[in-house]
């Protein structure tokens, strides 16, 4: 279990290295420093259409803990064309956020996007009420790897922005995400925004039947290496269906740890590295979601949903 630090974790870091983000930044950038992202403030939980169906862990949460044990899913045809629906519906309004996104607006106006959004589609933003979780959609601005909560701070320009959708529809979920350029970004973001796309891919293109889910990671180590990233190992894929999380996890580094598990066809996971462009350690906020880098640089992050064939791999959320 990761350590969960104060707030003051950020703002001390911000504090201690002040002068030397600002000089290595300006150094880099053509344009303006990245912006050091913290905390700001949380609307409250907005309720959510009781006509709409809602996945099971809303009203009996041991049904997370269930699905994540187990042997690894071989889905049916069935179950596929559940998934490539939900896949798709995640993508298009994944696409439609994107369309909306501006200089100036906050990421709270992202999450309403997606809240109507859903409603308008008829499906359930997965994340919402999720062991807790406040918000529809995440929003992991500059400095915040993951998980970010949706808040009043506004964005500004050069900033980058994961935007990270799940969706439940008709039984299955989908998910989602991609990093965005906010105005005019440094070539040093640009560049890491660039690798982690990279990142990603490298991992899907080596997906088949009996290949180790261990490639994965070695695929996107590799790349990361020859863009000059390095990858935060913390987070990891996971399988995903009826389910939100379940197994197999999926690391994205190249590790020591092999059980030997092999791809096989019908299985549907995730693959999602966060890059980062400093260090590829994190620390967790007092919200117990927010994911931020212990050196304040800035992480992106690519997640495609696929599907394993008979020959090879389908990108259900492309």
């Amino acid at each position: 279990m990761l350590k969960r630090p104060s707030y003051s974790v950020l703002r001390n870091v911000w504090r201690l290295n002040k002068t030397r983000f600002i000089r290595s930044w300006m150094k880099k950038s053509s344009y303006h420093s990245p912006a050091l992202v913290m905390p700001h403030t949380v609307s409250p939980v907005r309720p959510f259409p009781d006509h709409i169906p809602k996945p099971p862990y809303l009203t009996d949460p041991s049904c997370i803990a269930k699905a994540k044990s187990g042997d690894i899913e071989i889905k049916t045809a069935s179950q596929i064309n559940g998934m490539r629906a939900v896949c798709k519906l995640a993508r298009n309004i994944l696409n439609y956020t994107k369309s909306n996104l501006e200089i100036g607006m906050t990421t709270e106006d992202i999450d309403m996007i997606v809240y109507n959004k859903c409603i308008e589609t008829q499906c359930y933003p997965s994340p919402l009420l999720y062991r807790g979780f406040p918000k529809c959609v995440c929003t992991s601005v500059n400095n915040v790897a993951c998980h970010g909560i949706p808040d009043d701070r506004k964005l500004v320009n050069g900033d980058i922005i994961n935007i990270d959708i799940t969706v439940y529809f008709n039984g299955y979920h989908g998910d989602l995400s991609e990093t965005y350029l906010i105005g005019q970004v440094d070539e040093e973001g640009q560049h890491l925004v660039s690798a982690a796309r990279k990142c990603r891919d490298a991992g899907i293109a080596i997906c088949k039947p009996g290949v180790k889910f261990s490639q994965i990671g070695k695929h996107i180590s590799e790349e990361a290496g020859r863009q000059s990233v390095s990858v935060m190992p913390m987070f990891c894929g996971h399988g995903i269906g009826e389910y939100f999380h379940g197994p197999p996890d999926v690391i994205h580094f190249d590790s020591s740890y092999e059980d030997g598990t092999v791809m096989k066809e019908g299985m549907t996971f995730t693959i999602e590295p966060i890059i980062s462009e400093g260090s590829d350690e994190i620390e967790i906020l007092d919200d117990g979601w927010t994911a931020v880098s212990v050196d304040g640089s800035r992480s992106a992050q690519f997640e495609h949903t696929v599907l394993i064939t008979s020959d090879g791999v389908e990108i259900l959320t492309q």
